[in-house]
């Protein structure tokens, strides 16, 4: 297999993830920042132009973070980061749709349509005029969250999951891009903390 890899934080999460299930992958970089993922011969690998993407030793390309992720984990034989149960998974991927469209894309469309507006204007379309709300909707669902994280070790209560990678990734990138965390919301930082200082952390 070859992971097609790149700066932000989508890859960031799957290589979180692998370091978690501890496997190691080929990777490849591709220079987002030059525009080579909208290029050939990337654009062979994966027409959608996303990052990252996985290529299996078939040929086949999987090119969502969670569609990767969840793979990895069948290949290593169901592992608590997705869940060794049925119950479990269905938790996992509750929660990881939750933060993926309440959280991690309202990060990441605030920072596309305002401090990475001349990096993407003419990648996609961007809407400038919305993208405090779009930040505030992101803290919003922050502070929603951290009412249900109150007294829970992780996402998923005490076993750590693909839903906690996905929620420290974007929350990390926000903190880099001028979306900082509320102080306010004391469950989410203690539970930042504890993941930050985890290895995975700097994957």
């Amino acid at each position: 297999m070859k992971l097609y890899n790149s700066v932000g934080p989508n890859p960031k999460v799957v290589r979180m993830f692998m370091a978690e299930l501890g496997v190691e992958i080929e990777q490849q970089r591709i220079d987002i920042m030059k525009g080579e993922n909208r290029q050939a011969p990337y654009l062979e690998v994966n027409p959608g132009g996303q990052l990252p993407a996985l290529e299996l030793d078939s040929g086949m390309v999987i090119s969502e973070i969670t569609a990767i992720c969840e793979y990895l984990d069948d290949w290593q034989g169901h592992t608590d980061l997705v869940g060794k149960t049925p119950e479990d998974r269905a938790e996992t991927r509750m929660w990881v749709r939750r933060i993926d469209l309440a959280i991690a894309e309202n990060i990441a469309n605030g920072f596309r349509s305002s401090e990475g507006l001349e990096m993407f204007k003419n990648r996609m379309t961007l809407i400038p005029h919305a993208a405090d709300a779009v930040k505030a909707l992101a803290q919003e669902k922050l502070t929603w969250l951290d009412g249900l994280m109150q007294g829970k070790t992780f996402v998923c209560g005490d076993r750590f999951s693909l839903a906690d990678i996905m929620l420290f990734v974007f929350l990390e990138f926000g903190t880099q891009v001028g979306q900082p965390m509320n102080a306010d919301n004391a469950s989410i930082a203690s539970w930042y903390e504890s993941v930050q200082a985890r290895a995975s952390a700097s994957a």
